[in-house]
This record gives C-alpha cells, structure tokens and sequence, in this order.
C-alpha cells in the first residue's frame, strides 16, 4: 500500500513539472480539433465546389471526420492508460499535422476520404484528453480558470469558425480550412513536448487483470457505426436504406457486446462506478441539449440570412461574431460566480436567457437583417457562457466529488464518457433540427399555398403590383409569368421564415426542459469556494 502511495506520488510530482505550459497545450488542441470540424462543415460548399463534387460525394466529407473523431473518442481511454497522454497526443499531433497538410493535394474523393480518417482519428485524441489532464495538473485553486479556459475555448471557436472561413475563402483559398490546423498544431506540439514531461510507460500490477482493447474496440466501432447513420440518415431516407439499416443494426450490436464483456471481464482502464450517480445521470441530457441550443446561433440565424436574405457567408459572419468576441470576458465573470453560487443555479440562469433570446429570435420577420439580431445576440452570448461554463463545473464536481481524480483510469473514463455524449448531441440535436426546419417550412408553404389561389382578390391584387414591378424590365405577355414566379418566391421565403421562427421556440422549448432537468440534480456537498479556498498541497 505504501509503494502505491509513493507511485502516486511521484506520477503526480512529474504532471505538475510545467503544469501552465501543458494545459495551454491540451486547450490549444481542444481548440483545433472544434475549429477544423467547423471549419469543414461551413465550408462544405466550397470543397465540393473546388473538387466538383455532387451533394450525394460531398455528404461523405464531414461524415469521415467526424465519425472517425466519435471511433477514437472511447478508444482514447485504452490509449491514454496505456501509454499515457503524453505519448498520444504528440504522436497523434503530428499525425494530424501532415494529414492537415495533404488533403488539399488529393483531387479524388477516395484519397481525400482516406487522410480525413487518418486526421479524424488523430484529432479525436484531443478532447478527452484535454479536461482530464487539466484537472490533474493544474493546483485546485486554479481549477476554475482552467474550466473557463476550456468552456471559452469550445464556444468562441465554435462561432467564430464561419467568419474564418469566409475570410479564407474571400482573401486566401479553401486550401486554408485544413492549412489552418497545419500552422497551429506544430504550437500545440511544442506546448505539450516542454509541459508534460515524459513518464515511464505504466506497468501493470501484479494480481490485476491486465487491460484489453477489445471492449474498446467494440465501443468505438459501435459508436463510429450509430454516427454515421444518424449524419446520413435524413439523405438516405432513413430506415428505407439498407446502408442505415445495417449501420444501426451493427452499431447497437456492439455497443451491447461492449458492455457484456465489461462485466464479464472487467477492464482496469474502465470505471463505470460514477453513473450510478443522479447528477452525472442528468448531466448527459443537459450536454446533448447544449449542443442542441446552440444551433440557434450556428445554424437557425445563418441559414435565415442566407436563405431569406441573401446574405453571403462573409457578411453573416459578423451575427455570430457578437456572440463568440465578449466569450473571454463572460468566462472570466462565469467562473467569479462559480466560486461564490451554486453551478446549478448559475446553469438555471444561462439556460433561462438563452431561451429568452430564442423567444427575441421567434419574432423574426423576412425584413430582418443583422443589426436585427444585435440584442437577442448579446443576450445569448451571456447565456451560454454561463450555461457551458457552469455546465462543465458541475461536471468537474461530479469527478472531484467521487474522489476520481486520485485515479488516473476514472477521470479518463468520466472524459470518454462525455467526449461520446457531446458528439451524439451534437450530431442527433443538428439531424434532428435539419428534419424540423424542412418539415415546418413544408407545413408553412402548403397552409400560405390555400390562400395563394388564382381569382382571389388579395393574390390578383398581389399580382398586379407585381407586374407594374417587374414591368420595365420584361417584354409584352412574360410580365405575367414573371410576376407569377415573384409570387411564388416570396411564399417560399415566408414559409420558411416561418420555419426559422418555429427552429428558435423549439429551443426555447428545449431550454425550459433544461431546466425541470437542473431542477432534479443534487447539491454536491464540496463546492468550489471550499476548493479554491484549499491550499495547493490539499490536492
């Protein structure tokens, strides 16, 4: 017993060597891995353009990816373990790097699909390494600022993504959404080479079961399958595709064959002791409906913008940009409230003004512009500061709480745990709104098309001023036709302006279960004012 104290001891002198320099390294990678998957998701267009791609090819594009990210995310709990964070992140960085470099140079949809594998795979490392080498490194009286940096890190990256894009595309090439991550991640290398020194490889103990990687193997490849068919599920028409069918089918098969063979033959690198708690239990739902309200900023607003308006990319960009810019401070103001209030209560309060910002955004019109959004934005930014950031402190107290910190394997598993909830809430929450927007707007155009009818005072009328309109520029009986079409383009900007303004109450509708959700969680007894408060040997 006294040598396994020594061990820890030494294996916890060695991870606070350079503890700043190795968190800025995690965070750093945190952030490339969020800036590349957006990256390539808003700007899909432009990469299928540049490599003349139908929809049906360039679908596979983010598909690969990310499903290769969500393969490595339970993986990352074997790997870590095993050979320790050190190891994997360096040799998963560089990895990453040059794949990064290569995937402009493929010009066939084949290889490009093969290096964003090899990237999704290195970069799905990142994430559950990130938090849980925080929490170990750094003293508990900076904890807080660690959270802060981590949950700024994903919400500024996340909405700052189309504004880069736009300005790669408008000043550079599409070349720079992959280049990007190639000039940040040799940064990343060099933060982790200085700030984590390197450790012996762990050796296993005499009596314990030794660990395997099929349970692993069975958990990622299940989960990589169920991915997959929930991101190509609405294209394919769902359960009418073999493709999905199988992919289901397989997916639920081996999640089932993972966990038989977890307690048939337990793995040391896998606790799963902390679900039997209440709080992490109800901790899932509020991070996949997270994912889902954030939507309203990534998808909902753009796509009115875009759509409706005409907005090109670079001047929607400016929308989101109100609500990522003032993250830094938000984080900081965040985290002085954790150390003084309750995380539960500072959760209720962000997801109760994003929701009053969704109920701002309901009332969206086909005249909106920009400037429009200025006030619901500002309110949104505070609230999902206060709902990400208090979201991950009440996270971290659940890992504080259980006492797995002291154990290397729980907090790995705790960070595998919610690496698979988050990219399934994301995935589910966008599929799940790209569904409802395409469903109301068909409501909405069908209930505008039963009084858009030929012979009906208001649509004569409509008409004829529409043709006085289009007049000047038509010639003898196409003014009629013209108008016509006029007509039927504004119905469909309505409908789905209609459809926008459905997508925002569905989120406020999302937040007000939230909070039932925060409603029912517990007060964990340790809260951050007594852990900062803790002198640095305390940990």
């Amino acid at each position: 017993m006294k040598g396994s104290d020594a061990s820890t001891q030494d294996t916890h002198s060695i991870l606070t060597t350079r503890p700043f320099l190795g968190v800025a390294g995690v965070l750093l990678g945190a952030l490339i891995a969020t800036c590349t998957g957006r990256l390539m998701s808003v700007g899909l267009a432009d990469i299928r353009g540049a490599l003349h791609l139908g929809v049906d090819e360039g679908a596979w594009i983010n598909t690969a990816f990310n499903a290769s990210m969500m393969f490595i995310g339970p993986f990352s709990v074997y790997l870590g373990g095993l050979l320790g964070p050190r190891r994997v992140l360096l040799a998963c960085a560089w990895i990453f790097t040059v794949a990064s470099f290569l995937i402009p140079f493929c010009r066939s949809l084949d290889g490009m699909i093969a290096l964003l594998i090899i990237a999704g795979l290195s970069a799905g490392t990142f994430y559950p390494l990130t938090l849980s080498f925080v929490l170990r490194s750094l003293p508990m009286r900076f904890v807080l600022v660690g959270i802060a940096m981590y949950a700024t890190d994903i919400i500024f990256t996340t909405d700052m993504a189309q504004a880069w894009e736009s300005l790669f595309i408008e000043h550079l090439s599409w070349h720079w959404i992959f280049w990007n991550a190639t000039i940040l991640t040799p940064a990343m290398i060099a933060l982790i080479h200085f700030g984590i020194p390197w450790q012996p490889l762990p050796k296993p103990q005499p009596g314990h079961p030794t660990p395997n990687w099929r349970g692993f193997l069975y958990a990622s490849l299940g989960a990589a399958f169920l991915y997959t068919a929930l991101d190509q599920g609405q294209r394919l028409d769902w359960l009418h595709s073999g493709l999905i069918v199988g992919l289901l089918a397989a997916g639920i098969l081996l999640v089932q064959a993972a966990i038989v063979r977890h307690f048939l033959q337990p793995n040391p690198l896998v606790n799963y002791q902390f679900l039997k708690r209440r709080n992490t239990i109800l901790l899932a739902p509020v991070l996949i409906s997270f994912r889902f309200i954030m939507l309203a900023t990534v998808v909902s607003i753009p796509s009115f913008l875009g759509s409706v308006r005409g907005f090109l990319p670079l001047q929607e960009a400016p929308v989101l940009v109100w609500v990522a810019l003032p993250q830094f401070v938000l984080g900081i103001a965040a985290m002085a409230l954790m150390r003084r209030i309750d995380p539960r209560l500072i959760l209720a309060a962000g997801f109760s003004l994003v929701g009053v910002a969704c109920l701002l955004d309901s009332r969206v019109t086909s005249v909106w512009a920009r400037a429009n959004f200025g006030i619901s934005q500002a309110v949104m930014a505070v609230g999902l500061a206060l709902a990400f950031n208090s979201m991950v402190g009440a996270i971290v107290l659940e890992i504080l709480d259980t006492g797995a910190l002291k154990r290397p394997a729980d907090v790995l598993t705790f960070a595998g745990f919610f690496q698979v909830i988050r990219l399934f809430g994301g995935e589910m929450g966008s599929t799940f709104m790209g569904h409802f927007i395409a469903a109301r707007e068909q409501f909405h155009s069908n209930m505008l098309g039963l009084n858009v009818q030929f012979g009906n005072s208001l649509t004569d009328s409509r008409l004829i001023s529409l043709q006085h309109a289009v007049a000047p520029h038509s010639t003898g009986t196409t003014t009629i036709g013209r108008a016509a079409e006029v007509l039927v383009l504004q119905v469909r900007q309505q409908a789905f302006t209609l459809a926008i303004s459905d997508s925002f109450l569905l989120v406020a509708m999302c937040c007000a279960a939230c909070l039932v959700v925060v409603a029912f969680m517990s007060k964990v007894p340790t809260q951050y004012r007594q852990i900062t408060a803790a002198p640095v040997e305390a940990k």
